[in-house]
């Protein structure tokens, strides 16, 4: 009995003692990221959003409860409880009124304590939009968007018929199956649907209650992913480049620093605008609420308030993940479509989800008509699924190079200012492995958003890995993945090395 007390001591200690080392080193790392942006940082004067903090808050909780309803088709109560906290923090959604849900008019409105009320309307095919305070009406007209895609009944990618033909003889189907299972364990995981793709063929999925193959979900982050797609697309068809400065409006007046921001840049989180957002390493939540969540939640333009940030540190220089820089991605996005005289709202499911299958994409956007796609995007799993294989094909679909040559390389390379501050953990849009923190070899490149949603892409195995699921099983949601990521590691050999 001693000697395991002895043992057990022995062994907490030398536990303890490891994460006592880890925290140590990540101390370092983040006060030396913190002296050098201090460094580089230009003597700016911020200034906050405007508007109350609980009524932001509260904006995010009707636009999320409205996509949850209109758009995912769950209830009001599982969504009251178990979605989108990042926009609408859980604890927030107490201080405020029950959600009013109007199902003809497709609104939902919740009152603040003040008597001010947030609404949220479902639009359609543009989802549903954060209406601003005190407004009533949305600042565009929104458009239905033609889908020209086969009927469902073909053959997977193009429709949902899997293939009948055996799974490969190289893959051990038994711990497949349990890496399926791992990730949906335990129940407070909220995995609502996990998708195994080998050499751009589903070979294993499984959805929670209630979820189906069609089923649009929650993304959050991923969208910004899916901004670097597009953003792809029209570079490939010339109309821009990752090199050139990005060609903002607002910009464009004499000595503006900003102007020297690059297209690049902006894709790699390294603008060096000053966009507070609550993953910056020395967030103080007392300067207000932050923009990042602003570009949400604020019911303005959202193109024009990201535009008319302020420069905080010199471009390429420093890598905060900030929505600036996906959301002026969008704005370019935007700008360029219109200036080939092509429809901004139908140009994406007409030039990519037609091309690839994608039929249940929905981008939301501002009042103003401004694709959101920092965050607000909903999306079945598989349609998820085809858009990494596009990736792990090189950005070729059918014989077509969707993406430009050399994109795929560029978005899941670990940045040089991310990798100056110590994190080479981001690429283009793309967060990538080169550390080893997940499970999973060090080529890999993944889709990620909030509440623990992924698209996880591994070119030396072949495989493209869907998790996509509720927000309040986010931090089981992850561990499951990781369990399940370790299973499918042993069950799939690696193909490419």
């Amino acid at each position: 009995m001693k000697k395991s007390i002895k043992v057990y001591i022995l062994v907490s200690f030398l536990s303890n003692g490891l994460m006592s080392i880890a925290q140590v080193n990540a101390d370092s790392v983040r006060l030396k990221m913190l002296a050098r942006a201090a460094a580089l940082e230009y003597k700016t004067t911020y200034k906050a959003p405007p508007g109350d903090e609980l009524s932001h808050h509260t904006a995010g909780y009707a636009k999320i409860m409205c996509s949850a309803i209109f758009i995912t088709g769950l209830t009001p109560e599982f969504a009251a409880e178990n979605v989108g906290y990042f926009s609408s923090p859980y604890s927030e959604r107490a201080k405020v009124g029950k959600p009013v849900i109007d199902y003809e008019k497709k609104t939902v409105a919740i009152t603040l304590p003040s008597g001010v009320t947030r609404t949220a309307i479902y639009t359609g095919d543009q989802g549903c939009v954060c209406l601003q305070e005190g407004s009533h009406s949305l600042h565009f007209t929104p458009v239905k968007i033609p889908h020209h895609l086969p009927d469902a009944s073909t053959m997977w990618p193009m429709g949902d018929v899997l293939p009948t033909t055996d799974t490969p003889s190289n893959i051990d189907m038994k711990k497949m199956m349990q890496s399926v299972e791992s990730a949906f364990a335990p129940a407070e995981s909220q995995t609502a649907a996990f998708i195994v793709s080998y050499k751009g063929k589903i070979i294993a999925e499984k959805y929670g209650e209630g979820i189906t193959i069609n089923t649009p979900l929650e993304s959050w982050s991923m969208g910004k992913s899916l901004s670097a797609t597009i953003m792809g697309m029209l570079i490939q068809k010339r109309v821009y480049t990752l090199e050139q400065p990005a060609p903002i409006p607002q910009w464009q007046g004499k000595d503006d620093g900003r102007a020297n921001i690059r297209i690049m840049d902006l894709m790699h989180m390294a603008s060096g605008l000053y966009c507070r957002a609550p993953q910056d390493p020395d967030y103080d939540s007392s300067k207000g609420y932050p923009d990042h969540l602003y570009l949400y939640t604020g019911g303005v333009n959202a193109f024009e308030y990201a535009a008319n940030l302020s420069q905080q540190y010199p471009p390429n220089s420093v890598g905060r993940y900030r929505n600036s820089d996906p959301g002026l991605i969008n704005y370019l996005i935007r700008l360029g479509i219109e200036n080939n005289g092509e429809n901004y709202y139908t140009y994406t499911q007409k030039n990519l989800f037609d091309k690839i299958g994608v039929h249940t994409m929905i981008m939301e956007t501002d009042p103003y008509g401004n694709f959101l796609l920092q965050g607000y995007e909903y999306a079945s799993a598989r349609d998820w699924a085809r858009l990494g294989n596009l990736y792990l094909q090189d950005g070729i679909w059918n014989g077509e190079r969707i993406l430009p040559e050399g994109f795929t390389k560029f978005v899941s390379t670990v940045t040089e200012p991310w990798a100056a501050d110590g994190r080479p953990v981001y690429g283009g849009l793309f967060w990538i492995n080169e550390l080893g923190n997940y499970p999973i070899p060090t080529d890999a490149y993944m889709m990620r958003g909030a509440g623990g949603q992924s698209v996880t892409i591994i070119p030396s195995h072949d495989l493209v890995v869907v998790r996509l699921g509720h927000y309040k099983g986010e931090t089981e949601g992850s561990k499951a993945l990781n369990k399940a990521l370790v299973l499918l590691m042993e069950a799939i050999p690696e193909s490419k090395k």
